[in-house]
């Protein structure tokens, strides 16, 4: 086992991608742990950053999952949102990981709702930083363009640069530099298949790791 990231708890949000009994809740999980961290994972079908503030409901499910236990799913169903602040009282981490990025980037709409998001980002982050707890956000991965969620690149890349500028505090992990476009195949233009998300959990834990040793978990 690789040690790098032993002695850390991390509380990892997100939202579909996270929500998948076989996606980031599967993989980025163990890989986090394969390197000797304690790790709770949450996930928010269709959630944005407000969700993890604000009390309300998902409409499509959500899932978590805790330490060695095996992920559980509540798909497809009207469910709670979790809240930040009882995430953190409850899991106590030293690191938060967020991963939200498509359902706040307006595929579709144009322009970007950069004051929205921003907005957003602030609430979020604002929560965890008060908290003196260290931060990762985790920008999009690249998908594949058309329906049902309108993905496209050009969007995908002025999310992900736009979060790179905005989610200090946290540390920031560009999925776009993981794979090229199209080297994931998706489900759907925005889940990736199984070894997809083993790819990119695998990834954003490497990644976290490298931060962990440049001291940049802040």
């Amino acid at each position: 086992m690789n040690a790098a990231l032993a002695g850390l708890t991390f509380l990892v949000i997100g939202d579909s991608h996270m929500a998948g009994r076989d996606y980031l809740l599967l993989t980025l999980h163990d890989a986090l742990e394969a390197q000797g961290a304690v790790v709770h994972s949450y996930g928010m079908c269709g959630a944005m950053a407000e969700n993890w503030v604000n009390t309300g409901i998902v409409a499509c499910g959500r899932g978590e999952r805790h330490d060695k236990g095996a992920p559980v799913e509540y798909a497809h169903q009207a469910e709670p949102t979790w809240k930040i602040d009882d995430l953190i009282q409850k899991t106590h981490p030293n690191v938060v990981v967020i991963e939200l990025a498509d359902a706040m980037a307006g595929y579709g709409q144009d322009p970007m709702p950069k004051a929205w998001i921003y907005q957003q980002i602030r609430a979020l982050t604002g929560r965890i930083h008060a908290q003196n707890i260290g931060c990762v956000w985790v920008g999009p991965i690249w998908g594949n363009e058309g329906p049902p969620y309108h993905k496209v690149a050009t969007r995908v890349k002025e999310m992900s640069d736009f979060l790179a500028q905005s989610v200090a505090p946290c540390a920031y992990v560009d999925s776009t530099k993981f794979a090229t476009q199209g080297q994931w195949p998706t489900t759907d233009g925005q889940h990736l298949t199984a070894s997809g998300y083993r790819s990119w959990g695998g990834d954003i834990a490497d990644q976290i790791a490298r931060l962990k040793a440049q001291n940049q978990l802040k």
